[in-house]
């Protein structure tokens, strides 16, 4: 049996049905298993290494879903059939008024997808992993996921084929709906030889929709079917479903929905962002951009939320005693080039709904004196679900600097008078810090200074790099810095970062041994 697990950590599910205006304010319910074929597909195509995942192996996975009977489907039983409304501005100064339906689940509620006869060989069930791995959302970007395989066998309530009458009783059993569905490629051949036989040439526009390639034809733009006239995806079928009666409820059941704790291991603390501009910040100036990024998104819930509404965990403020690293670091994540194209908000205290509301809205951030930046919502979730994407977030033993770490403490003058007494009070400094972010972490054993940094043929020395708060009134303790590698008794998850400046991008360390010694990045 191969089934898949969906859940929302943001408790909303967003997706219009196909042939419904947004405005109707109606929510695809059940998803579609059409959805998700493309989910996988934008997934593969964003995500993964085509060298390490082939198209071909992407088409098998997908025609052997798509053959198989329809699946089964598991949904949420309080799911809450819910919307905003908000005006869009439009031309000539006028504005429409804009209905946003979701379906508003509770976050560890999972949607399932089985398909009980199927049975993936090992290198499909490979690409399946890492495709639900690395995907972020599922309908609109809004839709915030976390996907996984599973060994659920009952609780389906969501019926292909179905009848929604007893035939020995006659008792209401549910509703009919009609849900797409992928069309198995023999059928999509078969459907489009239809089309093609008897005509000479296909009107441009239809030609574009009907592609010999059934991935291609899986593909298409929604806007480009609608243009050219079809009422459904033409490699797609309507299979006809069963669900319970008012599976979308329009009032709160009684019971509240539970929400996902901390400790369950998958509460959201970072959240990735793409970054585009020209040109793009570099990773020597990252204490730059990690103070412009903290300004962007304090001003952002200034907005959103008042002066005084600034969730604490994004400003630093306000926070209880002993919570001195548990609010937001602003880190870099440079390229092979040290071009910083992605950029990691990590919030070890865990991030609330009003500051996940605030990420989700930034758009642009102000840096330097040039065009600002835009920036993406790549996703949020606990730390692990980047690890596929950075070395940031993995887990090592060994840690090497990525930027440089400057001592937290002021040095005494006897620790200064020999190589090893200095070795010395910096190992006790690095323990001192690492200690205070919390019980049970494993001891760093050792640390080695290392000379530079390359970056396709750059080699870094702390030199190079921006050291410096903008903020007035820092005591600095340390100027120049070192790069160094840590070796820690056991594995720890990263991300990492220590010392002076280490909530802006200083002292950011990076997982080995991905890396090599002479500071090679990771191939992600």
């Amino acid at each position: 049996m191969l089934a898949i697990s969906l859940t929302f950590p943001a408790g909303r599910y967003h997706a219009n049905a196909w042939g419904r205006h947004v405005n109707e304010a109606d929510v695809a319910w059940p998803p579609d298993p059409w959805r998700l074929t493309r989910a996988l597909i934008a997934t593969w195509h964003r995500k993964l290494d085509p060298r390490v995942h082939p198209r071909d192996r992407l088409v098998s996975l997908l025609s052997r879903l798509a053959s198989a009977p329809p699946p089964r489907i598991r949904l949420p039983e309080n799911a809450i059939h819910a919307h905003t409304r908000h005006y869009m501005p439009t031309k000539g100064g006028k504005r429409t008024l804009i209905f946003d339906a979701f379906a508003r689940i509770a976050p560890d509620d999972p949607i399932v997808f089985a398909w009980h006869d199927l049975t993936l060989p090992e290198d499909e069930q490979g690409l399946l992993d890492a495709l639900l791995d690395a995907m972020n959302y599922f309908g609109r970007a809004e839709s915030w996921v976390e996907a996984r395989c599973v060994s659920q066998t009952d609780g389906f309530n969501c019926e292909p084929e179905a009848p929604d009458l007893d035939p020995q009783t006659g008792k209401i059993l549910g509703e009919i709906v009609r849900v797409l569905a992928p069309l198995p490629p023999e059928l999509y051949a078969g459907f489009r030889q239809e089309q093609v036989h008897g005509r000479k040439k296909l009107p441009a526009k239809l030609a574009r929709t009907l592609p010999e390639d059934w991935l291609d034809a899986l593909s298409l733009d929604t806007a480009e079917l609608q243009a050219a006239g079809w009422t459904q995806p033409p490699a797609a079928q309507i299979v006809r479903y069963r669900r319970p009666l008012h599976a979308l409820r329009t009032v709160s059941p009684r019971k509240p929905a539970r929400p996902r704790t901390a400790n369950q291991g998958t509460a959201p603390t970072t959240a990735r962002f793409t970054l585009y501009g020209k040109p793009l910040p570099r990773i020597e100036d990252a204490v730059r951009l990690g103070e412009a990024f903290r300004a962007a998104v304090t001003g952002r819930a200034r907005r959103v939320f008042g002066e005084d509404g600034i969730p604490p965990e994004l400003c630093g403020h306000a926070l209880p005693e002993g919570n001195r690293h548990s609010h937001a670091f602003w880190l870099p994540d440079p390229n092979e080039r040290g071009a910083i194209d992605h950029l990691l908000v990590h919030v070890p205290g865990g991030l609330s709904r009003e500051a996940m509301q605030v990420l989700t809205s930034l758009k642009t951030v102000r840096y330097g004196d040039g065009e600002p930046l835009r920036v993406m919502l790549e996703g949020i979730g606990p730390a692990v679900h980047f690890q596929s994407v950075t070395a940031l977030t993995a887990e090592s033993a060994t840690w090497c600097s990525l930027t440089p770490w400057l001592h937290p403490w002021h040095l005494k003058k006897p620790q200064l008078r020999s190589p090893e007494a200095l070795h010395a009070a910096l190992l006790e400094q690095l323990r001192r810090e690492w200690h205070a972010r919390g019980p049970g972490l494993p001891e760093i054993l050792d640390f080695a200074e290392i000379p530079h940094r390359n970056f396709a043929g750059r080699r870094l020395r702390t030199i190079h790099y921006h050291r410096f708060r903008r903020k007035r009134g820092l005591t600095q303790p340390d100027t120049l810095g070192r790069l160094i590698e840590l070796n820690f008794a056991a594995p720890v998850r990263g991300p990492l970062a220590l010392g002076f400046g280490c909530h802006f991008g200083l002292g950011l360390f990076q997982a080995m041994p991905e890396i090599a010694v002479d500071g090679r990045p990771h191939p992600a």
